[in-house]
């Protein structure tokens, strides 16, 4: 039940849109900061792709877990 539901309430629109744009932010800070001397020198192969994706998909999912945390305990709340 509880899984069902946090996968029910990432897939709202606001939480979806949210973790996009902390993704697109903090995902591009560390990029640079993690592969930017790759990027700067065209040392760009599959595996160093695989890894930039990954950098972006890291704070998608931190940011939704905190997302839908914060809404399902608000809800919680009100429904008490």
């Amino acid at each position: 039940m509880l899984i069902t539901q946090f996968i029910k309430t990432a897939g709202e629109p606001t939480i979806l849109k949210r973790s996009l744009k902390v993704s697109m932010i903090v995902g591009t800070i560390l990029m640079f900061i993690n592969h930017g001397d790759k990027l700067l020198y065209s040392n760009i192969d599959a595996t160093l792709i695989i890894k930039i994706l990954m950098t972006y998909c890291v704070p998608f999912c931190v940011s939704t877990q905190a997302s839908v945390s914060a809404t399902l305990q608000s809800r919680k709340k009100v429904a008490q």
